[in-house]
């Protein structure tokens, strides 16, 4: 019925879809044009200036969508002239750009679990329209920036103590780690190395449990660069600062595996850091290969008796003959020294923490392992994936938005700076009998529409009203 030959239900799924779409975008257009039309006859005919029309594309989950809207010469306070489309600031374009921001969120979020091959290719085959991998590239370069502009900015208020959070908490729990990640061919001459260490910092205000060994961390913010020590020490007080109200934290719970760059975050008497327990314990039981010594240093640390548990090290290395094996015991002496500090866990310091909120717990610290990898590592690192420093930087930006259920503001971001670069106008000054063609109440988008004579039925159901009639 539908065709002489025969068709397979996968492909009269396409079809269909595909007609959908157009039909879709067809829609859209008619309700836009007709947007615009209702804003140049309301507008005020002394601030705003007809200078014709131009036509615009608007990349859309439908597929590409291309109309036209009036452009006006205006005259700000100022005195100053510019064009300004009414249509556009109407539906926020300066806010999404020229992607619409249903778009911009599938983009983002894909981009987060998959490569930008299989991006570009899972947005080709499901939204109308075709896309390579390097647009995907671009629109993910450009939303990174934005952020990465965004948290500079919010760095500098944090500076001046002009942080715009507004969450409070007296107890402020950091963490933070490392991952290497390789690099490509033009950025490794630059580094001298073929891997540079990203660095990844979380912070929250607590735990609340969400099963029976099951624990989920409380306002989480991330953010995650390969810049060096003090710019990202600016980065991540810039991020704490626009989520947190700073002036209300009375205390900070730093938890870290010994980095010199971690350290940069003790500030003052209120940061509390300790030596991240998995990296203290995985270092003893790296280096020391008697299992009763490796129970005695642990006891020994966990009953706050550092010098015993020095001395003991000290005693295993002149007692060793091996000469790779004192090199080591020499390091882990060397590594619990200069984090003499961090080796008594903070609650075990009988610091007097205020109350935890109702619903909340303060847990111990050792979250950061997990948070690597499903942050960066799992998406960033392995399977030969190299990055140039300026690309994994705005991805890893993503990554951080995701992971803390802020990637939908992503899109928000992206057109402050897009704007119309993804788009090709063309100037059209319409005369009375073109503008009839476009403007005229005859004019029914649904039947511009090419349908196949096959699927007649979808035409009829068109027919059926008009989406000016439902618009209306």
């Amino acid at each position: 019925m539908l065709q002489e030959k025969e068709l397979d239900f996968k492909s009269l799924e396409k079809e269909i879809y595909g007609m959908v779409c157009k039909i879709g975008c067809e829609a859209l257009k008619t309700v836009l044009e007709k947007w615009d039309n209702e804003l140049h006859k309301t507008r005020e005919t002394s601030l705003y200036r007809d200078k014709g029309k131009r036509k615009t594309v608007l990349k859309t989950l439908m597929g590409e969508v291309e109309y036209s809207r009036h452009v006006y010469l205006h005259q700000d306070e100022e005195g100053r002239h510019g064009t300004v489309y009414l249509l556009d600031d109407a539906m926020g374009c300066k806010e999404t750009g020229f992607l619409s921001e249903a778009l911009m969120e599938r983009i983002t979020s894909m981009i987060c679990v998959t490569t930008y091959r299989e991006t570009a290719g899972a947005i080709s085959e499901c939204c109308g329209q075709r896309i390579s991998h390097t647009a995907v590239w671009n629109a993910v370069q450009a939303i990174g920036g934005l952020v990465d502009q965004q948290e500079k900015d919010n760095a500098a208020l944090a500076q001046q103590e002009k942080g715009r959070g507004e969450k409070e908490t007296k107890v402020l729990f950091e963490e933070q780690d490392g991952i290497w990640l390789s690099l490509q061919g033009a950025d490794r001459k630059k580094n001298d190395g073929q891997k540079k260490e990203m660095k990844l910092s979380i912070a929250y205000d607590g735990a609340k449990k969400t099963g029976k060994d099951r624990y989920e961390l409380t306002g989480k913010v991330a953010c995650a660069n390969f810049e060096g020590v003090d710019q990202f020490y600016r980065r991540k007080e810039g991020v704490i600062a626009a989520t947190y109200n700073t002036d209300e934290i009375e205390h900070r719970i730093l938890n870290g595996d010994g980095a010199s760059w971690i350290k940069r975050s003790i500030t003052d008497e209120t940061v509390y850091y300790q030596l991240d327990v998995f990296h203290r314990n995985q270092a003893i039981v790296r280096v020391v290969r008697n299992k009763e010594a490796q129970k005695t240093i642990v006891r020994l640390l966990y009953e706050k008796q550092i010098d015993d548990a020095l001395l003991c090290i000290e005693t295993l290395i002149s007692n060793t003959e091996e000469e790779k094996e004192e090199e080591g015991l020499r390091n882990l002496h060397g590594y619990l020294s200069n984090n003499r500090e961090g080796l008594i866990p903070y609650h075990r310091r009988g610091l007097d923490l205020p109350e935890v909120p109702d619903g909340k717990e303060y847990r111990r610290g050792g979250a950061m392992e997990s948070n690597v990898f499903s942050i960066i590592g799992n998406r960033m690192k392995g399977r030969r994936r190299n990055w140039s420093i300026a690309g994994g930087n705005n991805l890893a930006r993503l990554l951080c938005l995701k992971a803390t259920n802020r990637l939908q503001e992503a899109s928000g971001y992206y057109a402050r700076s897009v704007g119309e670069r993804y788009t090709e106008e063309v100037i059209t000054v319409l005369s009375a009998t073109k503008a009839k063609e476009r403007e005229g109440k005859g004019y029914d988008g649904f039947m511009s529409v090419s349908i196949p004579s096959s699927m007649f039925w979808l035409k009829d159901l068109a027919r059926a009203k008009s989406f000016s009639e439902l618009w209306d």
